[in-house]
């Protein structure tokens, strides 16, 4: 079986002046959708990761940004940030006018990274808070690098944001609690997905696994000896990036189902007997197979990886798509496997050279400083 979804990150030389953050991605184990309409959703922060690097350049004249795999460079002069936040902001308010839709509020997959940065701009210049003996902001490079496919359901954007915003708090000397860190994540998420919940963001701050349900988020602990710590019957596959954001998703659904309330009930009872599984130990594989004939319904699994999923239980497991899933083209994202035979498993994905697979791995601990550097 293939497992080369991801790329460990190389250790890097720090350079002067550099300071790195990074934050880990997510996979919903149950409740993607349902969640926007105030039904709960569990998710886990994955030890895959987004990292995040600034460099002071004092001759640049504004901050340039080089995502790795992301997007072409772009260029930010600073004498422009605080009216590129304002811009940013009457298009989120034009959105919710229904004057634009969501995937045209950001132009740059970048913007989002340098939203968050001006979202602290506000209190700058802060005393004492510099990078190279100059106030902030300083002209420089803000670079990314990343282990997880990008716009896959891994909430990737989320982590771009919480790991930009560690990265400045530290050159800030402003350290945020996860709280607060949390609900700044969660406004500035509002630009690439809309009216979206605050799944992502709980796990990319928080670490483990959440449980969310309208404003309240629970982080549950596992016992370290937990089947979904310690077993290799869980795993994610990449199926391909869809063509369809999540923002567009989000409200494709919305406008086909967003009043069908037994619809939302039964994506809540799906839920509940997911957690009551993993709290009894027991296999939530039923609680899968609801859950992908509820995803199924509201149209965001594509034929070919619904065709995948089919497969995945004819052979004895269990399958859905994590995350928003998609509503035009080929690509359904990432799929959550449960599946007690590795070798029944491993000779589904040999006849699919084209996905790549992970064990899932549950990181403990939210964004933060990066450790080597």
């Amino acid at each position: 079986m293939s497992t080369n979804a991801t790329t460990p990150l190389p250790d890097r030389r720090k350079r002067p002046g550099e300071i790195g953050a990074r934050a880990p991605g997510k996979l919903i184990l149950s409740g993607e959708h349902s969640v926007v309409y105030g039904k709960p959703a569990l998710a886990v922060a994955i030890e895959t990761y987004i990292e995040m690097w600034f460099t002071p350049l004092h001759q640049t004249g504004g901050l340039r940004t080089v995502f790795e795999s992301l997007s072409p460079s772009s260029f930010y002069p600073l004498d422009i940030l605080k009216g590129f936040k304002d811009t940013l902001d009457r298009r989120f308010d034009d959105f919710m006018n229904g004057a634009l839709p969501v995937q045209n509020i950001l132009q740059r997959p970048d913007d989002l990274s340098i939203y968050a940065l001006t979202s602290l701009l506000p209190n700058l210049p802060i005393p004492g808070a510099s990078v190279g003996g100059l106030p902030l902001p300083v002209p420089g490079q803000l670079a990314s690098r990343s282990e997880m496919p990008l716009g896959a359901g891994l909430g990737s954007s989320a982590a771009v944001v919480a790991a930009t915003f560690v990265l400045f708090e530290h050159l800030l000397r402003r350290p945020q609690n996860p709280k607060d860190r949390f609900d700044k994540v969660r406004f500035c998420e509002r630009l690439q997905h809309g009216r979206g919940s605050a799944i992502d963001a709980s796990a990319v701050v928080f670490g483990g696994m959440n449980r969310v349900h309208s404003e309240d988020i629970h982080q549950l602990p596992l016992p370290d000896d937990h089947p979904l710590l310690s077993s290799d019957a869980w795993h994610w596959i990449h199926t391909g990036t869809p063509v369809s954001k999540t923002g567009e998703c989000v409200a494709a659904v919305r406008a086909n189902y967003g009043q069908d309330t037994q619809l939302w009930d039964d994506f809540e009872a799906c839920t509940k007997g997911f957690e009551a599984a993993l709290h009894a130990g027991d296999s939530p594989s039923e609680m899968i197979a609801t859950n992908h004939e509820l995803l199924c319904r509201i149209g965001v699994v594509p034929e070919p990886t619904r065709a995948f999923i089919d497969r995945i239980a004819a052979s004895g497991g269990a399958a859905k798509v994590s995350g928003a899933g998609a509503v035009r083209g080929d690509g359904g994202g990432v799929v959550l496997v449960h599946h007690h035979d590795p070798d029944a498993l491993a000779a589904v994905m040999s006849t699919y050279p084209q996905f790549s697979a992970e064990r899932l791995s549950i990181a403990r601990e939210g964004a933060a400083l990066c450790p080597d550097l």
